[in-house]
């Protein structure tokens, strides 16, 4: 006699209602997976410009140079997006001569950061005083009063990518003495106030 083993396996109906539930489940999440990835685009960029800062200030205390950080600029030395910046030496000073090659004793790009590495056009920069994009370090790692530095730099999010509210903005200050930070200005707490 032959006897009938019961089949194994999942039936139409039931596949297509594990298809709606993962379709039901992505449309919940993924305005909130949207906010994420805007946010992490605003930090990045945030810590991207709080980066340069600290190498301006250790190139100046290590080169015994004046040293430039200079916002919205390419590493080509054209006008770029507000989140790309050079470090650069403020005087270029060339080594002593050599046989061969003579290289750059204080070159005029250190380092630099272009807008598509992890930022894109839908974070904008700001800087306080607005027209000022400039930071020059001094060799003892302070602020120079001259060319006048800019002291907060506010990184947020365009509102036509997300609404008013749903962003995080961040600022990057700068003190007097060439101490960097990054605070939330939304913030409830007392250590991460921002001017």
């Amino acid at each position: 006699m032959l006897s009938r083993r019961p089949h194994t396996g999942f039936s139409l109906i039931e596949m297509m209602i594990v298809v709606a539930i993962v379709a039901i489940v992505s449309a919940i999440a993924f305005p909130s997976y949207r906010v994420w990835i805007q946010n992490t685009k605003i930090r990045s960029t945030a810590e991207s410009i709080q980066n340069g800062l600290q190498i301006a200030r250790a190139e100046a205390v290590k080169r015994n140079a004046s040293v430039q950080f200079v916002l919205g600029l390419k590493p080509d030395l054209t006008v770029g997006t507000d989140s790309e910046w050079v470090v650069g030496c403020a005087a270029v000073v060339p080594a002593p001569v050599a046989p061969a090659v003579t290289p750059l004793e204080c070159p005029a790009v250190i380092q630099s950061r272009s807008a598509g590495e992890g930022s894109s056009g839908t974070v904008t920069v700001a800087t306080t005083p607005a027209a000022n994009k400039t930071v020059v370090f001094t060799n003892l790692g302070t602020v120079a009063p001259a060319p006048v530095p800019f002291s907060l730099v506010e990184v947020d999010i365009s509102t036509a990518v997300l609404a008013a509210g749903e962003g995080r903005k961040l600022n990057v200050a700068l003190g007097v003495g060439g101490n960097v930070r990054m605070c939330d200005p939304n913030s409830s707490q007392p250590s991460t106030m921002c001017p």
